[in-house]
């Protein structure tokens, strides 16, 4: 089950981790490598243990571990070295993401987040939109929310109220959570240790989440 809410972001924001993926390599006997991988998407890790800087701190990560029932339920994530479309630098804009094109029959689009680098690029779908910080566009003009369109928040999907016509651009901007769940069920904690430099480890990975 996902529990939908967020873990502190003020003990996220000093948390260490980022993308993981997996790749598969075997060297043949003529010196040359074949490389795959079975994951079509990056999965993030991150430890928030690296952000405790407080008991109190540590209290806060305990009721929300205990909570959550360890790993038993997922709940949102905010990665602050990756949580919004365009620069980290500026402001959401409508015009950030092409996330699709109209077609006359179809309503309903994921929220994605394309990565670039020369002429390669990767497109992570998302899930968590944070409420409030989606914003639409058609062919370069603003859509409004809850009028020309709507947006499910537990699943990132948005829905037009009439269809977008044949090739036009919709575009996207928005700020997102990482679904996650903590990595471990168990939390080892020392006062003394901690008051000595030494912190836990509260490992968190992402989630698969439809």
């Amino acid at each position: 089950m996902f529990h939908d809410v967020r873990f502190p972001t003020n003990l996220s924001f000093g948390a260490s981790g980022g993308p993981e993926r997996r790749t598969e390599v075997v060297t043949l006997a003529n010196g040359f490598e074949e490389r795959n991988t079975p994951w079509a998407h990056s999965r993030r890790r991150f430890d928030a243990g690296m952000a405790l800087r407080s008991m109190d701190d540590i209290e806060s990560v305990l009721a929300f571990f205990e909570a959550r029932r360890g790993r038993l339920h997922g709940f949102r994530w905010k990665d602050w070295s990756d949580f919004k479309t365009g620069k980290p630098s500026r402001e959401v804009s409508f015009e950030d993401e092409i996330i699709a094109l109209g077609d006359e029959v179809t309503t309903d689009f994921e929220l994605v987040k394309i990565y670039r680098s020369g002429e390669q690029s990767y497109t992570r779908p998302i899930s968590k939109p944070v409420a409030g910080t989606v914003r639409i566009g058609l062919g370069s003009v603003e859509q409004q929310e809850g009028i020309d369109y709507t947006v499910d928040e537990t699943s990132g999907i948005v829905s037009f109220a009439h269809p977008p016509s044949v090739d036009v651009e919709i575009t996207a901007g928005f700020e997102f959570d990482v679904p996650v769940r903590f990595d471990t069920d168990q939390i080892i904690t020392s006062a003394a240790a901690f008051r000595a430099g030494e912190v836990p480890s509260v490992p968190v990975v992402e989630l698969r989440v439809s």
